[in-house]
């Protein structure tokens, strides 16, 4: 009997793939806002790319597969002196950007980090312009930097906001792969068809399952996932760039299709869900709305869904730094997401499991009032056993309308709650913090906190005069803007 998988009509690209590659190639971005937070996610995720070379294991990861290699043009990681071909220079720039979990965040039915694309966009826009600087042509410019990331971040987003990839044991890096690739071909001069067959082999690539994110397995592959998303995206977009076919049915195609095989979990009784559950939703058009709405973790390198909880921790943390040992117990209300993905009870592992445990990012600021990078490491965890005293006096509850508000497109709120009982029945006050100072409602407050974030973490690898002027650059938009991108990245490189 013929079935549909038997029939070798070759289709149409699925209809979601075109949309990704119309956005990319057609879109016209008209969105004061959305430029100027490019701009300033720009910076940001710099800054935290340069932090993260603090940490060895994290720089272990950097550099040529063959030491010694010398690459013609090669695309250049900010804070090193590495010059790397751009899939190997896309993994080390976005192994670091990602590594101390303190760049941006997207909150959604699957959550992610979309800065995490500009380990692409940098590798290919520096190789790029150099190569074109040396033929005597135009490079790339800043503009054009930022116009894939604004790109790339609504591919990722939009695709998140109705479709949960966690729930079925997929990694939101997916997401990175798929909006780099399209973001990556395009800056290297794809035409649509070229575009399509990039976007459709990012789909049909193997995916990385979550465990590593997740008790027991928790662990520092989860800090360069995306550098190595980001690095197989250039590959991808090269590989189609050379002319290679692509796979038009590559998400609808019946029993081999990315529906069929990767996002049809079954439910409790084995069935099959219901079409209309295994296939993407939208709840808009591609347009800027991801840049704009971005969150930027601005005072404390913490898992996002923690971050209004650490704010809290830190006000209540001069109330109760003389009585900590007369805790009886520690009320945390919070969302389900955070419930669902960072609430853990029990030895926490390494740095990787300890900045994503809400316990963890509340106890420490609760003690020391701050959070940095360093309070995760094994040494400083081992010397503190009142962190874990104090995660074991924890409560963890939903409240069903914050549940709700971070659901609500209208709001997008992350919201977590702390009140402190002690051993002789009195208590604080409940301190609720609804936004985090990281959040398009409090934009105006967070500026300046983001600019002195990108200062402090420049001065980690560069002298106070080249900061400055890196500052000052990053702060002009149109001087931004207009500079090639190689000569950018000269200011970046050692």
């Amino acid at each position: 009997m013929s079935t549909n998988v038997d029939h070798n009509e070759r289709p149409d690209y699925d209809k979601e793939i075109q949309a990704i590659a119309d956005y990319v190639l057609n879109y016209r971005i008209d969105s004061e806002e959305a430029w100027d937070t490019a701009r300033y996610c720009l910076m940001d995720t710099l800054g935290c790319g340069l932090l993260a070379l603090r940490f060895p294991e994290c720089t272990k990861h950097l550099g040529p597969l063959v030491a010694g290699t010398l690459v013609p043009h090669g695309a250049r990681v900010p804070g090193t002196p590495h010059r790397l071909d751009p899939v190997k220079a896309a993994w080390d720039i976005g192994c670091t950007i990602r590594w101390l979990d303190y760049n941006d965040t997207w909150l959604a039915a699957e959550w992610g980090h979309p800065s995490d694309n500009l380990g692409a966009i940098l590798a290919v826009a520096d190789h790029l312009s150099q190569q074109r600087a040396a033929q005597g042509g135009e490079p790339l410019t800043m503009k054009d930097v930022l116009d894939a990331m604004i790109r790339a971040h609504e591919v990722q987003g939009v695709l998140a906001l109705e479709n949960s990839f966690n729930r079925v044991g997929l990694d939101h890096v997916v997401l990175v792969k798929v909006a780099s690739t399209a973001v990556a071909a395009k800056m290297m001069g794809a035409n649509r068809e070229q575009l399509l067959s990039a976007i459709s082999h990012a789909w049909v690539d193997g995916q990385s399952l979550r465990t590593y994110r997740h008790a027991p397995n928790a662990g520092s592959r989860k800090s360069w996932a995306a550098g190595d998303a980001t690095s197989r995206a250039v590959r991808l977009a090269d590989i189609a760039l050379r002319g290679e076919m692509g796979i038009p049915g590559a998400l609808t195609a019946e029993q081999w299709g990315f529906y069929d095989v990767l996002f049809s979990k079954t439910n409790k009784d084995q069935k099959v869900k219901p079409d209309a559950e295994r296939k993407f939703r939208f709840q808009r058009d591609y347009g800027s709305y991801v840049m704009e709405n971005i969150l930027f973790k601005l005072s404390f390198p913490a898992e996002f869904h923690a971050q209004t909880a650490c704010e809290a921790a830190v006000t209540l943390h001069a109330q109760v730094k003389d009585r900590l040992d007369q805790i009886d117990k520690i009320e945390l209300t919070t969302h389900d997401s955070a419930i669902r993905i960072i609430s853990k009870q029990g030895a926490l592992a390494n740095p990787a499991d300890r900045d994503h445990c809400l316990q963890y990012m509340v106890a420490v600021p609760l003690i020391f009032g701050e959070l940095t990078a360093e309070h995760y490491e094994d040494d400083f965890h081992k010397s503190h056993p009142l962190i874990d005293t104090l995660r074991d006096k924890m409560e963890v509850q939903e409240d069903k309308q914050y549940s709700a508000d971070y659901h609500d497109p209208a709001k997008r709120s992350i919201a977590n709650a702390i009140r402190i009982v002690f051993k002789d029945g009195t208590h604080t006050d409940k301190v609720a913090v609804e936004y985090p100072i990281g959040h398009r409602r409090r934009r105006e407050e967070g500026t300046p906190v983001l600019e002195s974030k990108f200062r402090r973490h420049l001065l980690t690898s560069f002298p106070r005069g080249r900061t400055e002027r890196i500052l000052e650059l990053c702060r002009d938009r149109d001087e931004l803007e207009a500079i090639p991108v190689n000569e950018f990245m000269d200011m970046l490189a050692l």
